[in-house]
């Protein structure tokens, strides 16, 4: 399966925008032989705070929007947006992965980034999701997830492809890199990582999208442009990985055990 990161600027706080400088972006990810396209964090609006402006109901204005270009171009879509259910006090930052038929398998995101004060605003998912993508198991995180090992360890077994959609900035870019690679090596699975571009909210985005394969080896890479970045991946390339270096069934867990003097 061929997959693309569209690593893309997102006009602050403005759907309509950004959706139109979308359009010809996985028109070209569709070009290329993309089967699955994964777009940024809060892709419509940039990673914004303004809830009571932003937030929109399940089936709103993004999610129409990934399936419209997802039927569109006959091929799955990833990204995530600020969606509120109904009867819910606030929205979660939830990944909507998006099939080619319309339907769409939601993911909220686990850990919201209280640096930031995202916990102030939107509510923490409270499961882990994979899906089976025309073979391809594929499981779903949002940015800040990323720097949780043990979440992305917990679906090893069942993972093929990490999909990290985010909005990063420029000064911790050096995290953003050693992490996603950190995350394929010791998972031996792939690792597909899209960063948005540009200004937005008084911060600054570089990108550094990657598609990493199993073993660690960068298959694409973007720096500070919007960019298009396709590879092929496989089930079958890590099955292989797997079953040459077999580190995966040498994991042990331990109790937490504390010393009662202190």
């Amino acid at each position: 399966m061929k997959i693309a990161a569209v690593q893309h600027d997102i006009c602050w706080e403005d759907r309509p925008g950004t959706f139109a400088r979308l359009r010809p972006l996985l028109a070209g990810a569709a070009g290329a032989g993309a089967r699955l396209a994964v777009v940024t964090e809060m892709f419509g609006v940039g990673f914004s705070m303004a809830t009571e402006r932003l937030a929109e109901p399940e089936d709103g204005p993004s999610a129409t929007f990934l399936r419209e270009e997802a039927a569109r171009h006959g091929m799955w879509l990833y990204g995530s947006a600020p969606e509120q259910r109904a009867g819910d006090e606030r929205p979660r930052n939830v990944g909507l992965l998006v099939a080619p038929d319309g339907s769409i398998t939601r993911y909220a995101k686990l850990h919201p980034f209280t640096y930031a004060r995202e916990h102030d605003h939107y509510d923490a998912g409270t499961e882990m999701v994979t899906v089976d993508v025309e073979g391809l198991r594929v499981s779903l995180f949002v940015c800040y997830d990323l720097r949780f090992a043990d979440d992305f360890w917990m679906r090893a077994p069942e993972t093929d492809c990490y999909l990290v959609c985010a909005n990063w900035p420029e000064t911790r870019r050096h995290h953003w890199q050693s992490l996603l690679m950190a995350r394929a090596i010791e998972n031996q699975a792939y690792v597909v990582g899209v960063n948005r571009v540009g200004e937005g909210g008084g911060l600054s985005y570089v990108g550094d999208s990657r598609i990493i394969d199993p073993l660690g080896e960068t298959l694409a890479a973007g720096a500070g442009t919007e960019a298009l970045l396709v590879a092929e991946v496989t089930p079958e390339r890590v099955a292989d990985v797997r079953h040459r270096f077999r580190f995966l069934p040498d994991r042990r867990t331990y109790p937490l055990t504390l010393d009662p003097a202190g």
